[in-house]
């Protein structure tokens, strides 16, 4: 069923209440999702993305109710990952011969995931234009490492439309389309989960980005993304949201993130969490056991941490896997200009704080030395040193 969104255009996406994972199991849903495709009916008919690939027969044959496909004048393929290029081999069987517009790493990306089947790419580049009649046309806008190098954007005039792609979205299912529809809170936290998980790593070319578009003067009026809530009601707030986030962001607020074997490490992180309140009560504290928390939940409150402490006990001269393991996600999203602190027990060898502090200066964190390092379980002269390592992490560099 389309949904009118402005003028002549209609949201005839999907939108995925039951969806729990992405990226195979690398990101967390808990509000549901959804993949939205629009329809633009002027002289010519443009299909703006499509759907997931599971969604695809339901998506063609969904549209076919709303529209003769033959009518499609154009296919405009702004990223190719396949939650958004999906139905194209299903709706291309049926019209084999419409041009798709989309830029050259597109066009690799899509051949390279379903086959060279001959269709009729037309290679575009920032600047690039479409003219759909009625006055109005298509602006597109390369947004190359956001988040893959194929991913566009797509202005339509006089109706002042950005059509962003996975820049500015959110896994969130909202079935009346709008942010002001939304509830707020859910919103932005998806917002910045999104961000936080997806975006961040590339935050440097988002600056970038950023500034080409205020140059570009586009008279945004309304953000379609592909994923989540159109910003319609100040669209541009989240274009500001964007411009801080990308600005190494952090609040006064310190996470500790930990596992455990014996429970030894816990009461540090714990003991930890208290001394921060202590020293300073303003200060927003999260504490999590890596094992047993969402991961991307995790690392939303990091984003937003000006600190983080990390323990593991030393396990076979290391940490934990699944500290390992998140480690490994927390150095692929590239935080910069945080502080960090690493603790643990040990029974034997004790080597655990030494490879969390590395892992951490490989995440981008700046380590500072003070540490808690507890044989076998933390005793008075360990919780004695932490005060000094929550002084060291609080202290402004």
């Amino acid at each position: 069923m389309r949904k009118a969104v402005k003028g002549n255009v209609s949201w005839i996406g999907y939108i995925d209440w039951e969806l729990q994972h992405f990226h195979g199991d690398d990101y967390s849903i808990i509000n549901g999702s959804s993949q939205n495709a629009y329809l633009i009916e002027e002289e010519k008919t443009v299909l703006m993305d499509t759907v997931w690939t599971p969604h695809r027969f339901d998506f063609v044959e969904n549209l076919k109710k709303e529209i003769d496909l033959k009518k499609i004048d154009f296919i405009v393929a702004n990223h190719g990952e396949c939650d958004h290029s999906g139905s194209l081999t299903t709706i291309l069987e049926e019209i084999p011969d419409v041009p798709i517009y989309c830029t050259e790493n597109a066009v690799k990306s899509i051949e390279g995931q379903y086959g060279k089947r001959g269709w009729n790419f037309h290679v575009v580049k920032t600047g690039d234009s479409l003219d759909i009649g009625n006055g109005k046309k298509l602006i597109f806008l390369e947004m190359r490492m956001l988040h893959w190098p194929d991913s566009m954007a797509t202005f339509l005039t006089g109706d002042n439309i950005l059509f962003s792609m996975d820049a500015f979205g959110q896994h969130y299912a909202v079935e009346e389309l709008f942010n002001d529809k939304a509830n707020q809170c859910v919103l932005m936290k998806e917002a910045m989960k999104y961000y936080a998980n997806i975006i961040a790593p590339f935050a440097p070319i988002l600056r970038k980005k950023l500034e080409e578009i205020t140059a570009l003067n586009l008279p945004i009026e309304m953000i379609a993304p592909s994923h989540g809530a159109i910003w319609r009601e100040n669209p541009m707030q989240i274009v500001e949201k964007y411009g801080q986030w990308a600005q190494d962001y952090q609040e006064d607020q310190v996470t500790i993130a930990f596992d455990t074997m014996w429970e030894g490490t816990t009461k540090i992180a714990y003991s930890i969490a208290e001394e921060i309140h202590r020293q300073s009560p303003d200060t927003v504290v999260k504490v999590f056991n890596i094992s047993k928390s969402d991961k991307n939940e995790v690392m939303t409150e990091i984003f937003k941490s000006k600190a983080l402490a990390v323990g593991s006990p030393t396990v076979a001269n290391s940490i934990l896997s699944p500290v390992a393991g998140w480690l490994e996600f927390l150095k692929q999203l590239k935080f910069k200009k945080k502080k960090a602190a690493a603790f643990g027990c040990y029974g034997w060898s004790g080597e655990s704080v030494k490879v969390l502090q590395e892992s951490l200066k490989a995440a981008g964190f700046h380590v500072i030395p003070e540490n808690i390092r507890a044989e076998w379980v933390a005793k008075e002269e360990d919780f004695a040193a932490i005060p000094a390592l929550v002084s060291a992490l609080l202290k402004a560099e």
